[in-house]
């Protein structure tokens, strides 16, 4: 449920780009994949995905960088951190990287994903972890698990 009250802001390195939820992350997530190593220039990316609907951009221009298929990746156009995902298989929700909101220690990552791809002295502390990704027919489980745990 959303309403007119943010529930998390953030905003990117330089601060020229700002967003907020209005709305609960459904689920946190690191993702141990290549590609994410390389983007995060990290050991993994994390993840916050909040209900699209409840996502507003409130500041700034974000760009399309990294992936430009059907997922697709948001940048600042100034400092280019990595903001935020819009996944293939659906739009009804947005990949918030954790660390850039202005609670980045309330995004504790819940799953772990790509962990065959993980560097191998890496820990997370993530209760769940996959391969790959989950099954899509996986996810509203993961999330009323996360719910649980979160409230």
């Amino acid at each position: 449920m959303t309403d007119k009250t943010a529930y998390a802001r953030g905003a990117c390195r330089c601060g020229q780009v700002t967003f907020e939820s209005h709305c609960k992350p459904v689920i946190t997530s690191a993702c141990h994949c290549r590609g994410c190593q390389k983007m995060a220039s990290s050991a993994f990316s994390l993840t916050a995905l909040f209900p699209a609907g409840g996502f507003v951009v409130t500041q700034g221009s974000p760009v399309i960088g990294g992936l430009h298929g059907t997922t697709q990746h948001y940048f600042c156009p100034h400092c280019l951190s990595w903001l935020y995902t819009r996944p293939a298989d659906t739009h009804t929700h947005v990949g918030v990287r954790s660390s850039l909101l202005d609670q980045p220690e309330c995004s504790k990552p819940f799953m772990e994903t790509w962990t065959r791809e993980k560097l191998p002295w890496v820990q997370t502390g993530a209760a769940v972890s996959f391969e790959g990704f989950p099954e899509l027919h996986e996810y509203p489980a993961l999330m009323a698990e996360f719910a649980q745990l979160s409230d």
